[in-house]
């Protein structure tokens, strides 16, 4: 029993209910009642990780630790939260802990959740994976779960304002077959790519979309950047973080920093 971990996933239940969210879920009898799993998750809107705990409360009643970027954990009000419920922080700058956190966790019998896509999905199309997910799994020598969830991308996502009032949203949440570590990482990769992006068609399929709308992909009709153009949008902000990051550097270094180097963060 993990009494906080149960609260907080009351008070988030009462919440959506507040907000009037309707979800459908499915095949969460492919959750473990026991052992451990990475659950592998799309990321279409900053509220996926509450949503995507869900199905497994049912029937399995067992908790997700998600790995989460360490700012999350910095927070003095989300930091203890995060660290009670044994999250995971993760570091990009220097990922090397989180991932050996993570492999224990799994070792040790528990649900991972992960986004194999890093950051949100500006297209709401599935972006290129990285393999930690299947090299987790397979080091820690679990399987993966697909998990898919659409229309959390209308509560709240990158670059558009957040819909956090009475919405009534429809939010569909599959979970796919395990997928045993059978294969080296970047084919294991490439197999849970392909997978989950046929989930996500079928999930499309049953979901009502409406015409031009900012939250439906470009190929389903909606107005969201196409996988290029959300990429290179991305591949921009990135540049420009970095840019701000070595300025911050430079500052900090003094008016001689050009001749010391710039000194590490």
């Amino acid at each position: 029993m993990e009494p906080f971990y149960r609260t907080i996933i009351g008070i988030a239940r009462t919440l959506f209910a507040g907000q009037g969210l309707k979800f459908s879920v499915t095949g969460e009898e492919h959750i473990p009642a026991t052992g451990g799993a990475v659950i592998a998750i799309n990321h279409t809107g900053y509220m996926d990780f509450t949503y995507a705990g869900l199905p497994a409360r049912r029937p399995a009643k067992r908790y997700v630790r998600f790995m989460a970027k360490k700012e999350v954990f910095d927070n003095k009000i989300s930091g203890p939260m995060m660290r009670a419920m044994k999250h995971i922080p993760v570091d990009r700058g220097d990922a090397g802990d989180s991932y050996r956190l993570a492999v224990e966790a799994l070792r040790a019998g528990e649900l991972v959740g992960v986004f194999p896509e890093e950051t949100i999905s500006r297209s709401f199309e599935l972006k290129k994976f990285k393999t930690g997910a299947a090299r987790m799994a397979e080091e820690a020598g679990v399987p993966v779960i697909p998990m898919i969830i659409w229309g959390s991308q209308r509560v709240w996502t990158k670059g558009h304002p957040k819909r956090l009032g009475r919405t009534n949203t429809p939010i569909t949440i599959k979970v796919g077959a395990p997928i045993p570590p059978y294969l080296p990482p970047a084919a294991m990769t490439e197999e849970l790519h392909a997978t989950m992006e046929q989930m996500l068609h079928e999930v499309q399929d049953s979901y009502h979309h409406e015409p031009g709308a900012y939250w439906v992909p470009r190929r389903l009709g909606g107005s969201a950047p196409t996988l290029e153009e959300a990429t290179a949008e991305d591949e921009r902000v990135a540049a420009e973080r970095r840019a701000r990051k070595e300025r911050e550097r430079t500052e900090r270094g003094g008016p001689d920093s050009g001749d010391r180097g710039v000194s590490a963060e």
